[in-house]
């Protein structure tokens, strides 16, 4: 499969300022995305998607050159992955260049364990998905099934939709959020509106790398990781 990998980075950045190119220990955060990158053996082309020209310099500094300066409207607060991963997708169609999906790397997740972009990709090609994410198991205690929601009423009904919850914890199905490190979506599902389609295949992330940064206490828990690592 041609799989593009795709690092999206924002000038506009209001938890951390200038995040994307901030020294995180001795690199600027973007780097470390890159690095990962670059580690893969199963991306065809790794692209940095940026609307700001000092990530832009950094990006091509670190051997990542882009191809294209982002639209602004496509840099806003509101601005989503899908458009972002749409505009990179149209950019190289209109050269005749053709991928068969984009694996999204978000900076804000800097530290991925070695070897595990090839693991998603692997993983998503065997289960032929439309898309793989990667996750961290969701605690006991935050479990969809032990959650509710507000009833029109003022009264609390349980998240999943049953009658009954489950009493036992031994028995609650292992549940699971985006960890936000790593997507992988066939191109056709891109295209036709969605990164996820209907078949979602996913890789467990190895917990003690995690981190995602959008605020400074983000920034600092990285900081405190990265001594660690």
């Amino acid at each position: 499969m041609r799989i593009l990998g795709l690092i999206p980075a924002r000038g506009g950045s209001k938890g951390v300022p200038k995040k994307n190119i901030k020294l995180l220990g001795r690199k600027p955060l973007i780097e470390y995305t890159i690095d990962s990158a670059k580690e893969s053996t199963m991306l065809t082309q790794i692209v940095v998607s940026t609307d700001n020209e000092e990530i832009a310099i950094a990006a091509e500094v670190y051997g990542c050159k882009p191809p294209f300066i982002r639209p602004a409207e496509l840099a806003e607060d509101t601005s989503t992955s899908l458009e972002v991963v749409q505009h990179a997708i149209a950019f190289f169609e209109a050269q005749n260049i053709f991928f068969d999906a984009v694996c999204l790397l978000q900076p804000t997740s800097p530290f991925r364990e070695k070897g595990c972009i090839d693991k998603a990709i692997s993983q998503f090609i065997n289960t032929n998905a439309d898309c793989l994410v990667s996750v961290l198991p969701i605690p006991l205690e935050y479990n969809p099934h032990w959650a509710f929601e507000e009833t029109e009423n003022g009264l609390l009904k349980i998240a999943t939709g049953e009658t009954t919850i489950i009493p036992r914890r031994q028995a609650l199905p292992k549940a699971f959020h985006r960890d936000g490190s790593i997507y992988v979506s066939k191109t056709e599902v891109i295209k036709n509106g969605s990164l996820y389609g209907n078949k979602i295949a996913f890789l467990e992330s190895n917990p003690e790398f995690h981190v995602n940064i959008d605020t400074m206490e983000d920034w600092e828990k990285a900081e405190k990781l990265l001594n660690k690592l």
